[in-house]
């Protein structure tokens, strides 16, 4: 008689060890992927610390300074086959559709594009008109990423957002009926004055917008930001820790129950539409930025150009720092733990040495014991619904 519990277990073992290969070729052999940094916007946002200019004046200068620089830089890559494409901001909106089929035409002839999987442009509410929805869906763009960060207008205002509550309904709408059919949209939590009903308000409209992915920030206050000015006078507050943690499970609960997978601390996906770029960073792929505050990885080289827009068109200049295997341990540890999947301690041994695994996977077991960290075989993950802990997790593991 056949052995069905025996053949399970057999079936079981093999897909998890198959899983774990995987993981291990994902995260030394990913292709690569290209970012684009639109550093421009019409207005600055009370939270927001990226490279941004509001000096729109240069935005052509910039734009032909970054096909110089993507000619120039390509080699900077190890590996020619992109696998993603991403433009981000600033306000990548900013720039004409055309604008962007260009940047992605340059990109196929200086690297390979022939598996390219995802090209993802990040978009203000207010910028997408019905003819700019339909101008984005006619170039090879295949996903857009909205930053709505509220659906109540109290909150928009408080931020210095440029939209309304109903113009980012209306512009996810206009995307979806131009036929773009995977849309990302951000939303912010963690704002103090505003209740939970704010924040509940703004999940369940985000919910019935029948996007595919959603990321949710908790508010961090940088010092180099109007809020980061306002905290430090004393004109403006964080919430307690205790809301913090209500609110990260709210945003958790609401999503989940909705049938987002929790795949990343800050990320929300349906089945198939987990986000490609991001994923790539977080599995140690080389990435290529182009643009004033972009950032770069290659090598084990980490490459940034902080140079204001003025400098950039001027001549791109660049710092950078070469990655110890120190570092691109406690970088593993980081990006892993932030992750589902969580840390592979096999690939620690083979990568870093048995006696890191040994380290790690002993300095978890407090954490194991009251829950923070669960351990399925050789891999070890913090539970989604603790996400919130992480960085105190973190911070023990790293060498």
């Amino acid at each position: 008689m056949t052995n069905h519990r025996a053949n399970y277990t057999i079936h079981r073992k093999n897909a998890e060890s198959f899983r774990r290969t995987y993981q291990k070729l994902l995260f030394l052999y990913t292709m690569a992927g290209l970012y684009f940094h639109i550093p421009f916007c019409k207005r600055l946002c009370g939270y927001c610390d990226f490279m941004r200019s509001v000096k729109l004046k240069y935005m052509p200068q910039v734009v032909e300074q970054m096909h110089c620089e993507l000619e120039t830089e390509s080699g900077f890559l190890t590996d020619t086959a992109l696998k993603t494409i991403y433009f981000g901001g600033g306000t990548p909106s900013l720039l004409n559709p055309v604008d962007i089929q260009r940047f992605i035409e340059h990109a196929g002839r200086v690297f390979d594009t022939s598996s390219l999987r995802e090209i993802t442009v990040e978009v203000n509410p207010d910028d997408i008109t019905a003819e700019y929805a339909r101008s984005l869906a006619a170039t090879v763009v295949n996903r857009v990423s909205m930053g709505i960060q509220s659906l109540d207008d109290r909150v928009l205002e408080f931020m210095g957002r440029r939209h309304t509550a109903q113009g980012a309904i209306e512009a996810v709408k206009r995307l979806q009926d131009a036929g773009i059919e995977n849309i990302s949209v951000d939303v912010i939590f963690g704002v103090a004055g505003f209740g939970s009903e704010s924040l509940l308000h703004t999940l369940q409209g985000v919910t019935e917008l029948n996007v595919q992915h959603i990321s949710a920030y908790h508010l961090t206050i940088e010092d180099n930001t109007r809020f980061g000015r306002l905290l430090s006078k004393g004109e403006l507050r964080q919430v307690s820790e205790e809301q913090s943690q209500r609110e990260f499970l709210a945003v958790h609960n609401t999503l989940c129950n909705a049938g987002f997978d929790h795949y990343e601390v800050s990320n929300f996906a349906k089945e198939g539409f987990v986000s490609q770029h991001n994923s790539s960073y977080w599995t140690g792929a080389e990435y290529l930025g182009i643009g004033p505050g972009a950032h770069s990885f290659a090598k084990s080289t980490r490459r940034w150009c902080s140079q204001s827009v003025e400098q950039y068109v001027e001549g791109i200049e660049y710092g950078s720092e070469c990655l110890s295997s120190k570092d691109t341990l406690n970088e593993y540890v980081m990006v892993c733990l932030r992750r589902k999947e969580g840390i592979d301690l096999e690939l620690v041994a083979e990568r870093w040495g048995k006696s890191e695994a040994e380290r790690i996977l002993k300095t978890c077991e407090k954490f194991v014991e009251v829950g923070w960290i669960e351990q399925r075989d050789k891999m070890i993950a913090i539970p989604a619904e603790q996400f919130l802990i992480s960085d105190a997790v973190i911070s023990e593991l790293f060498v």
